[in-house]
């Protein structure tokens, strides 16, 4: 990640000072997101059954802790946080069971005592997709490189902390994915070519 000098090169502003109203507004709300999502796996810890979840929580944690305070950084001071986003890497084979069996219908709960690892999962994978569409719109009005550059940053990561509790949904049957038919698979795919080079437009 660059570094920024304490001045703005145009007009001399503090980088604590150097953000459009646009981009507080947004990363306003994608620290509250990162508050919400962080309490949450703090409430839920305790009621996982499953140790495979309990492990996938406990590491995905910290890393959203760390990245809480990147971007908290970031954005009140407007320079580079103490260290670089970091990247996550999940700890689970990237296998996908397709096809849709039959079961009973989702509806909400009626009790706490209805929670289960299926429900918890589902609250993490839509903190981390809420998290990437947060993110991803919040940097699109960044003014300020080092919070734009953060953010941007950590968008992949969101993607692969859902990713991971995708396929551990997908492993336990809480999340199934149906597929085309092979022939309705196959024109799909074949509907699109190579592109040319256009004649105006330089190499």
């Amino acid at each position: 990640m660059f570094t920024q000098s304490s001045q703005s090169q145009d007009n001399q502003m503090p980088f604590s000072m150097n953000h459009g109203a646009h981009e507080l507004l947004d990363v306003h709300e994608v620290l509250g997101a990162m508050i919400g999502g962080l309490n949450q796996y703090v409430l839920l810890r305790d009621q996982i059954q499953d140790p495979e979840l309990l492990s996938i929580m406990d590491r995905q944690y910290p890393f959203m802790l760390d990245e809480y305070n990147l971007t908290m950084e970031a954005y009140k001071t407007g320079h580079d946080p103490k260290h670089p986003t970091r990247s996550y890497n999940m700890q689970i084979g990237n296998d996908t069971n397709y096809g849709i069996k039959p079961g009973e219908p989702k509806k909400p709960i009626t009790s706490a005592n209805e929670i289960n690892d299926d429900i918890i999962s589902s609250f993490m994978l839509s903190c981390h997709k809420a998290g990437a569409a947060g993110k991803t719109a919040a940097a699109l009005e960044c003014t300020n490189p080092v919070v734009r550059r953060v953010l941007q940053d950590s968008v992949p990561n969101c993607i692969e902390m859902a990713y991971e509790i995708s396929l551990y949904q997908n492993k336990k049957g809480y999340y199934q994915v149906p597929q085309l038919s092979q022939q309705d698979m196959n024109t799909m795919l074949n509907m699109y070519g190579q592109a040319q080079q256009a004649k105006n437009m330089p190499n």
